[in-house]
């Protein structure tokens, strides 16, 4: 166990003063540990894109809303802006750039060039999401050309883990429940 460096208070004061200054990089603060992402590339912008309209299509009823900042602290303290958030329409009207993330259905991250991925994206983003009790965590990772699904979150993990290659169909699990055909993922990758 180890003690945060900084507050939810500071970080959050630090985070826009970087949103002011700091042109193509947000902050986030996991696990105690302050982290940088960079502005997303092309490709990666596609993938949201992508994603957006495959969940318009499948269920209207939902939104996948990029870069929601969301309050991840069941028990680790910490705030974090994953590239997609799947939640209600509304479900973000209202609250600040820190939302209560008890209305996401799923989290998803694409994998950039950062230093860091292997740590944030692999290892610290699905503890931090299952832990916070987000059903799903869906990982594009374009290094390893594979989709990561994450499901069924217990505790700081999560119990059901599949992963398939760029092309295959998979089927995301309740409470999203539709099949994705990951075929034109193969084009946006580095």
């Amino acid at each position: 166990m180890h003690e945060s460096l900084m507050t939810i208070e500071e970080f959050e004061e630090l985070a826009r003063a970087a949103d002011r200054i700091a042109e193509g990089v947000r902050l986030e603060f996991i696990d105690g540990k302050l982290g940088a992402k960079a502005v997303p590339d092309g490709d990666h912008s596609r993938i949201i894109q992508w994603l957006i309209r495959i969940f318009l299509t499948a269920r209207p009823d939902l939104f996948l809303t990029p870069e929601q900042g969301l309050q991840i602290d069941r028990y680790r303290k910490g705030r974090a802006r994953p590239d997609g958030v799947l939640a209600d329409a509304d479900a973000f009207v209202g609250q600040g750039e820190w939302a209560d993330p008890s209305p996401v259905l799923m989290a998803v991250e694409v994998t950039s060039d950062y230093q860091d991925t292997e740590r944030r994206d692999r290892q610290e983003n699905p503890r931090a999401y299952a832990d916070t009790g987000i059903p799903i965590y869906l990982l594009i990772d374009r290094d390893t050309c594979e989709i990561i699904v994450h499901s069924d979150p217990r505790e700081s993990r999560y119990a059901r883990v599949l992963t398939v290659p760029f092309g295959a169909t998979v089927q995301l699990p309740d409470p999203v429940n539709i099949t994705l055909n990951t075929e034109p993922l193969k084009d946006w990758v580095r």
